[in-house]
């Protein structure tokens, strides 16, 4: 007698309808003998071989890139900035200091009437002003005009009736007098050293203080405090 089989067990050769193609364990049909089959079984890993390429034609674009097409390109980058920087330069004056109008700064000084103003004369267009300004504090009142020298230095007048000894070292830091500097306008004109590669040059009265400094040549220095009127 033959042992009963469990109700819930297949029997692995089932026959399938007629029509039908074979089953297998792992489901799915049985392709036909000698037909390969083109779906891989489940839980099987695709093939390495199955992953495509990279295009070969990016691969030789990025590898055929030198040097020299580079260079071409950041040039084509430079070419307008360069040409953006000529215009500003030529025709904006971008590198020409903002000029002031020393007059309202002078007016204000002499409306003051706390010390006798002196303005620089004939100095001519080449010279430059670039700042000016009338201030009055607890210690006095200061008088500044700055210059841009005809060199492209820079240069600045400062009358004030502060007191000297505490002027001079505000202005001049540790700066130290050099002797006469012979003037032709037969004043007084003292030479000083100054902070940093300035120097300057003094003019010591009773009722106010002059100084002429800047890193300009002592030459300029000399020719912004002869014309002084």
């Amino acid at each position: 007698m033959e042992a009963a089989q469990p109700a819930d067990r297949a029997p692995t050769d089932a026959t399938p309808p007629d029509g039908q193609p074979p089953v297998r364990p792992g489901g799915g049909p049985t392709p036909p003998e000698g037909q390969p089959a083109l779906v891989a079984e489940q839980g099987e890993p695709a093939a390495a071989g199955d992953t495509p390429a990279p295009p070969a034609g990016k691969e030789k674009a990025r590898s055929e890139r030198s040097p020299k097409d580079m260079a071409l390109s950041l040039l084509i980058l430079l070419v307008p900035i360069a040409l953006l920087l000529a215009f500003y330069r030529g025709f904006l004056g971008g590198d020409s200091p903002v000029t002031v109008d020393p007059a309202p700064a002078l007016e204000q000084a002499r409306s003051a009437n706390v010390f006798p103003v002196s303005a620089p004369t004939g100095l001519g267009d080449d010279w430059r002003t670039v700042n000016a300004r009338f201030r009055t504090e607890a210690d006095g009142s200061t008088l500044r005009i700055g210059y841009v020298t005809p060199e492209g230095r820079g240069a600045q007048l400062v009358e004030s009736n502060v007191p000297a000894e505490k002027l001079l070292p505000a202005e001049l830091s540790e700066g130290r007098p050099q002797g006469a500097a012979d003037l032709p306008d037969g004043l007084s004109w003292q030479r000083y050293t100054a902070r940093g590669n300035e120097q300057a040059l003094v003019l010591l009265e009773p009722n106010r203080t002059v100084i002429v400094v800047g890193d300009a040549g002592e030459t300029e220095l000399r020719r912004l405090a002869t014309s002084l009127r």
